[in-house]
């Protein structure tokens, strides 16, 4: 039935804006409590530990009686007593030697599902202060292919960047290139040894450089290995590298044309490779955009004191008395007057504050770099590049690891190419798809993409970011448990069952969702409320693997209740199309989920 106090129950704050059900659930306790004369802090309301006792828990009473010298039963009684005319609960009692449990009324659970259907995002408050957030998540290196150890900064840092556009951020992601550094200069030295008469490598060249690369991207892919593997027997050519690399950072023609040549190369496979993820960023910038920022941030350094000359390079001393271990200055200049990596950092951050003025950085990067972006948060707070309230945030991620526990590794030992490690996932679905499937082979490979996609990323993100978890395509790729192809299988379940309503002429628009019919109904609805407090909590604590372990429940509960209930040949036109509705909220539900996890469903598997 219809609510009257709907209105206050959903608490609109803008159109189509509700609360979150525990917060109405904690309001009705609250009152309860202020009833009899208890502080309305001791009202908090989780959810239940033992579901096949309660849906909600208030364990307030035992609390509550150290502070009013009572039984904490005799306190909840007095509670209960207060919530036997309240429209929120179907039940609600006391239970020795205080608990408080609580099972929430049909009609104003249908109430609420019905105010998620119609409600802009589900019925989720977006941010009251909206906030500018820089999120730094690619990290790969220009003349090299992205490998498995970029997976995870990709597929989380765009995770983290849907969510927070999706609370009301104005979120920017930036693939921050590794565009500056010694690579360079050893791919360039390379290169003289490979075609020394490149004009390049002509001191007396003084025309104009060529617009063509001298190099295809296959060579720049192979020159790279053959100078790294060279710099590590042969010192002279590695001076020779680090002296060009220098060149190139105060600005030789010659090598910065070179660069801008492997730069063009390397951006174009960059970019048709996250596409392949589904991954996009907003500024294609890298450390070379930092450079012209460094000298004047050294200069201004030295001038005020901020670093100083320690062993032939410039430090500045970020040590701090609460430290337990201890902390290295950070190297801004090198001996031989070359830039680092936390140099490059610093600036960026100068170019940053500059032109878009973010409220909070999250950089996302191997946990191994801790130590590095404490040196360069610190850093930049110390020299006032930032305010000392500025957040400055360090996602440090685990290793994907082979099933031998060590990171993972191509048979003959080397890192693999991302590109491979998705088209290998992909035909491991293909081919499991084609075991107990009647599709078209060429519909299977399609669908296979979207479900491999799918796959791999459910499977890093449903482990918690901080920890290192075991690559496993046969378990990733399962149909079954807790792995993405599950919960796109629920959702091609409810779009067949929604084409079939249609086919048959049912109209999906028609219908209001009423009160549960069953307990599986009851516990899909519950699920569903859960969304926006989700989300939100997802974001806040920047943990993807919250919106997995949601959606997971989400579809366990559609399926036990697609068991256990006739949708399509129930025979009341009412309750049938409740269900309907349902369903299509439901997918709605767990469509918003994974798109903001980068994934999508197909059609049909």
């Amino acid at each position: 039935m219809a609510r009257e106090n709907d209105a206050d129950w959903h608490a609109k704050k803008g159109e189509n804006q509700m609360k979150k059900i525990l917060d109405i659930i904690t309001d009705e306790m609250k009152k309860a409590f202020a009833a009899n004369g208890y502080d309305e802090n001791f009202a908090k309301v989780t959810l239940s530990n033992r579901p096949d006792l309660c849906e909600y828990q208030c364990n307030g009473a035992m609390a509550a009686a150290k502070t009013y010298k009572k039984k904490p039963i005799d306190i909840a009684n007095g509670v209960v007593e207060q919530l036997k005319d309240s429209e929120v609960f179907e039940e609600v009692n006391a239970v020795m030697p205080g608990f408080i449990n609580l099972k929430v009324d049909a009609s104003f659970l249908s109430d609420y599902m019905n105010g998620m259907k119609d409600a802009k995002k589900l019925g989720m408050d977006e941010v009251e202060n909206p906030e500018t957030i820089i999120i730094d998540y690619g990290g790969a290196n220009v003349a090299k292919p992205l490998h498995v150890g970029h997976l995870r900064s990709a597929v989380i840092g765009e995770a983290l960047k849907r969510m927070g556009r999706f609370v009301g951020h104005k979120v920017i992601g930036d693939v921050h290139l590794g565009d500056w550094g010694l690579q360079m200069g050893l791919i360039i030295e390379q290169l003289r040894l490979d075609k020394p008469d490149l004009v390049y490598f002509d001191s007396s060249f003084e025309g104009e450089y060529p617009a063509e690369s001298p190099f295809t991207l296959d060579e720049l892919e192979q020159i790279y290995p053959k100078a790294s593997a060279r710099s590590k027997e042969d010192e002279e050519f590695l001076a020779k590298a680090q002296d060009t690399t220098l060149k190139l950072q105060n600005g030789d023609k010659a090598y910065t044309a070179i660069w801008k040549h492997i730069m063009a190369l390397s951006k174009a496979d960059l970019k048709k490779n996250y596409d392949n993820l589904d991954v996009s960023f907003d500024i294609w910038k890298g450390e070379s955009d930092a450079q012209p920022f460094i000298g004047p941030m050294i200069k201004d350094f030295e001038d005020r004191g901020i670093a100083h000359e320690s062993n032939g390079a410039l430090v500045v001393d970020v040590s701090e008395e609460t430290d337990k271990k201890e902390m290295p200055p950070c190297i801004v200049r090198k001996s031989d007057g070359a830039a680092l990596y936390a140099t490059s950092d610093l600036a960026t951050i100068i170019d940053r504050e500059q032109t878009y003025h973010p409220e909070e950085y999250i950089y996302v990067a191997d946990k191994r770099q801790e130590l590095h972006f404490t040196q360069v948060f610190r850093t930049a707070k110390k020299a006032g590049l930032v305010s000392e309230d500025k957040s400055l945030r360090f996602l440090g991620f685990g290793t994907m690891n082979g099933k031998d526990g060590k990171p993972f590794k191509t048979r003959a030992g080397g890192v693999m190419r991302l590109e491979y490690l998705i088209e290998d996932i992909k035909n491991a679905v293909a081919d499991k798809m084609k075991e107990n499937n009647s599709l078209p082979e060429n519909e299977i490979n399609g669908i296979a993409e979207i479900v491999g996609l799918a796959a791999l990323k459910y499977g890093d993100l449903s482990n918690q970011a901080t920890r290192d978890y075991i690559f496993d395509v046969d378990r990733f790729t399962s149909f079954e448990g807790n792995t993405g192809p599950y919960i796109l299988y629920t959702i091609v379940r409810i779009k067949s069952i929604l084409n079939r309503f249609a086919e048959e002429g049912g109209n999906l628009e028609a219908g209001t969702i009423l009160d549960p019919v069953n307990d599986s109904q009851k516990n899909l609805m519950l699920q569903l409320t859960g969304f926006g407090a989700t989300v939100e909590n997802a974001f806040e604590e920047k943990a993807p693997h919250k919106i997995c372990a949601y959606i997971y429940e989400v579809s366990n509960a559609f399926n036990s209740f697609y068991h256990e209930t006739k949708i399509l040949s129930e025979e009341n036109e009412a309750q049938k199309a409740s269900f309907i509705q349902l369903l299509k909220l439901t997918k709605k539900v767990l469509e918003t989920c994974i798109d903001l996890l980068g994934f999508s469903a197909p059609d049909r598997m």
